[in-house]
Formats: structure tokens, sequence, C-alpha cells
């Protein structure tokens, strides 16, 4: 009989005691049946031959019709295939025990309409990360928190309306995200501006959902790495300008983005009828937005430059030419120099530095070549304010002359008792007083008498005929006459003043 200190068996036989009166053979395959259902000995190897298919470290239970993911995976998975089943909840216990060497997991094509928030907590050694084509609907803050190892995360062809920002905040080694063909209606831009976003992602696929206005201010001044892999086509963008500007000048630069994909870059135009054309026929009748042309580089004298080479990929070794194709040389006694992080520093600029700066961007898979042309201003930056402060000044200065010009020529003259000039004749001042009002109101009596002798003068019978105005055909032989009427009306205002005092005046000749 077998001893209960020494037999694995022996609390089975404990409580089936029957079994002991039986031969020894048939307690053996019952103690060997008993072995293989213990837990820890060869429940993984069991998954493998009946549930999944196992190839070394590679786990597959890809289209085995599975509600739930299965327990007892082995401590060595590295890849782990779920997809086409029909798990609709990933719970956190969907793994009860850490699996340190996963790495990728996919769940594809599984209904999958609920993450937990602690679905990731013992695989954080993911690096690829597959759950498109399910159900999902909103990603909710840090969900994806614990996946700080993560590269690659797959949620094209979900429902997705609503992304938290602070969804993604964690994953800092993230390099790649898709998010098309959902119903996000906002551009997620907090992942790419700078200073929130992840350092490390060089694409960002949101395609195919329904954003409207994108944030073009943002995404211009974008490193080049980024925008090469920034992909926004196949969304009911509103037509305009800058829109297309943007993407013009991203297919100048030959980015993957706008270049692989520009037939699919529509946008709606204003009106009623919602009319999608493609945004690069823009420059046409539609709207006419201007052609692009790529910006110069300004500077002026003894200012220090600093020239970008953006790249479509990051960490290239670069080099730089000088107008002339004069290579710029660390060692070299150049005003030029090029920076740790590959951009050309001019110091201090001088006029003889304009032209064209070539980039010679170089890494093990591809080259690129930028031109910067820089044209130089032949004056200092502090000595063009002053010039410009100048010509204000003499603008304002001329503005004032003329104002004040107009105002001498047109505005009222002081009347008499206010005029400083009192040394003017009274013929000269009567007259003007006359031409000025209605009725004289001069209180001189002397003054008086000289105006109505002027008007007997022009009033006179030898004139009555005229209606009190000189007669250009009548010949006066009086010398006083002649005098005083060349006092009155010297040069262009003859007439105007007889004329003027005819009017004020009725025509009954004055009686001297």
């Amino acid at each position: 009989m077998l001893k209960s200190s020494t037999r694995t068996g022996d609390s089975l036989l404990e409580i089936l005691p029957h079994w002991s009166k039986r031969p020894r053979c048939v307690l053996f395959l019952a103690l060997c049946m008993a072995l293989l259902w213990l837990p820890g000995t060869a429940g993984s190897t069991l998954n493998c031959h009946k549930t999944c298919i196992c190839a070394s470290n590679i786990v597959s239970c890809s289209k085995m019709n599975l509600t739930t993911v299965p327990t007892g995976l082995p401590l060595y998975t590295a890849v782990l295939d779920l997809s086409y089943n029909e798990i609709t909840r990933l719970r956190s216990e969907w793994t009860p025990v850490k699996l340190p060497k996963l790495h990728n997991l996919l769940l594809s094509h599984n209904g999958l309409y609920f993450l937990s928030s602690e679905a990731f907590f013992y695989v954080k050694q993911l690096r690829y990360l597959d759950l498109s084509s399910n159900n999902l609907r909103q990603l909710d803050e840090f969900m994806f928190d614990p996946l700080v190892n993560l590269e690659v995360l797959l949620l094209y062809n979900n429902q997705i309306s609503q992304i938290d920002r602070s969804a993604f905040i964690g994953m800092i080694n993230l390099q790649k995200l898709y998010l098309s063909q959902n119903q996000i209606s906002r551009f997620p831009v907090e992942l790419v501006k700078e200073k929130s976003r992840l350092e490390k992602l060089s694409l960002l696929d949101v395609s195919s959902n329904k954003i409207k206005m994108l944030p073009i201010d943002e995404l211009q001044v974008l490193p080049a790495w980024i925008k090469n892999g920034l992909y926004f086509h196949n969304n009911p963008l509103l037509c305009h300008c800058d829109l297309y500007t943007l993407l013009a000048h991203w297919h100048i630069r030959k980015l993957n983005s706008a270049v692989d994909f520009k037939d699919d870059y529509t946008c709606v135009l204003p009106g009623p009828q919602k009319t999608q054309v493609g945004v690069f026929d823009l420059s046409g009748d539609n709207m006419n937005c201007s052609t692009f042309k790529e910006a110069d580089e300004e500077a002026f004298l003894e200012q220090t430059l600093t020239l970008g080479c953006d790249t479509k990929h990051r960490n290239m070794v670069k080099t730089w030419t000088m107008p002339g194709n004069v290579l710029v040389r660390p060692e070299g006694n150049q005003t030029a120099k090029v920076l740790p992080d590959g951009s050309l520093q001019i110091s201090p600029v001088q006029s003889e530095d304009s032209g064209t700066y070539t980039c010679f961007a170089m890494s093990e898979a591809f080259n690129e070549t930028i031109y910067v042309v820089l044209k130089v201003h032949n004056f200092t930056m502090h000595g063009g304010g002053e010039t410009l402060n100048t010509a204000y000044t003499t603008l304002v200065g001329c503005l004032a002359s003329v104002v004040l010009v107009l105002m001498y020529l047109y505005l009222t003259p002081c009347r008499c008792f206010c005029c400083p000039n009192k040394g003017k004749t009274r013929g000269e001042d009567s007259i003007h007083s006359s031409m000025l009002t209605v009725t004289p109101t001069h209180e001189d009596p002397g003054l008086k008498a000289e105006l109505n002798r002027h008007v007997a003068f022009i009033d006179s019978k030898d004139l009555q005929g005229q209606n009190g105005k000189l007669n250009p055909n009548g010949d006066e032989d009086d010398d006083d006459l002649d005098a005083e009427a060349g006092s009155l009306m010297k040069g262009k205002r003859k007439k105007s003043v007889a004329e003027s005092i005819s009017s004020v005046f009725s025509d009954t000749p004055m009686v001297v």
C-alpha cells in the first residue's frame, strides 16, 4: 500500500478509499490522469494542442470562435493572436498573471466594444497593439497609460467619436497611431503640436473621418518629419485658400502624406450645394487661390541668423554649402558654422552672404537635398528702424504743412476790430467788409463817408445805364477818379468788387 507521506496521489486515495482494493495498474492510470489536470502542470500544452496553435513563442488563437481569452497562457508568449473571434469585452482579469515577454497583441475583428482601464496592467512590455475593426466608441483618459513601451497602435475601422485629450499621454515611445475610418470630428492637434506632442510620433493617420476644420497655423510650423506622416485625406474639410497653400507646400517638398494621396484630398465649397472638389484644384476657377511659392529668408547686416534643414526623416547627417558651392567646414575661418542639430548659423550677417544655401541630408536608407535662398538687406536692423522713423516724421510734417495751407486759404478771416494789422488803408478794409457782410457795420463816420463816396462814384450819372457797374466803353477824364478806381479794383479782383457792391446796395443812385 502506498504511503501518504511519499506519494503525490495520496490525497486522491484518501478521498476514494475503495480504489485501494483495485489492482495497482488501475491506480497508476488514475494517478497519471490526475497529474495531467493539476494546476500549473500541462495546462498550456493542452491549450496549444486543442484551442490555439503554438509555434515557439507565438500563440495563434485566430478564428476559434472564442468569447474570452484562453487562460493558462505560457509565460514565454511573445506574440498572441486573438483576431477574428467574438471577444466583445476585454476585462482587467483577462490574464491573471504577468506576461513579461508579450510584445505583440492582436485583437482585431472581434466586435470589441469595452476596454477596461486596467486591461493592459500585466502586459506593459507591449510594442504592437492591434484593436482595429471593432466597435470601440470612445477612448477614455489614461486608457493606454501602462503601455509606456508601445510603438504601434492600430485603432482604425471602429466607431470612435470621442478621444480624451489625455488618452495617449503616457505613451512616450509611440511612433505610429492609426485612427482612420472612425467618427472623429476634431483633429487631435495636442498629439503633434509643440510642448504637448508625443516626441517619437512620426505617423498620425486621421483620414476618412468627419473632420471639417484643421488648425492650419499650428500644422504649418511642424517639422517636416511630422508632416511627412500626417494623413488627413477623405475628410469633409471646408475649402479655403489656406488649406490649398498648406498642401501645395507639402507637395512641393514631396512629403509622403501629400504625394501618396494627392487625389484623395478633397474639400466642400461654400454654398448650399455642398459641392466637393479636389483641394489641389482650388488654384483654378473654383476659388482662384494664389499659386504657392516658397518664401525666401531675409536678414539684416550684423545680425545672427540660423537656417534650418527641415528634412523628412529624423536623425540624418547634414552638411551645408554656401553660395558659390563653398563647403562649410568646422575648422574653417568662416562666418557660417553647422550647429549640432544640423542647422546653419551665420554670424555676423554680411551683404555678400546673400545667395542660395544647400543642405545635404543623408542616412542609410534615404538622402535629401534642401535649398534655402537668403536675401540680405544692405542696412542693419537698427538702421532700418531709424530710416523708417525718419520717413514717418517727414510724412507727418508734409501733412501738417498741407493742413496749415488749407486753413490759411479757406477759413474766414477775422473782422476788422480783431485784426492785429490795423495799419491798412481804410479803403481796403471797407472793401473787404462789404464783401463779407450784407449790411455795413462800420461805426466810423469818416469810414461811412468814404464808402458813400466810392458808391457814388460807381453809380455816377454817366454810368446809370450800366446799373451801377463800370462801363468798359466809357471814357473818364478825371484823373482823381482813375486813381481811386485803380485803388479799389486792382488785378483780378477789379470786377468782382464792383459786382459785390452792386449786389449789396440797390440800383438807385445815392445822393452825396
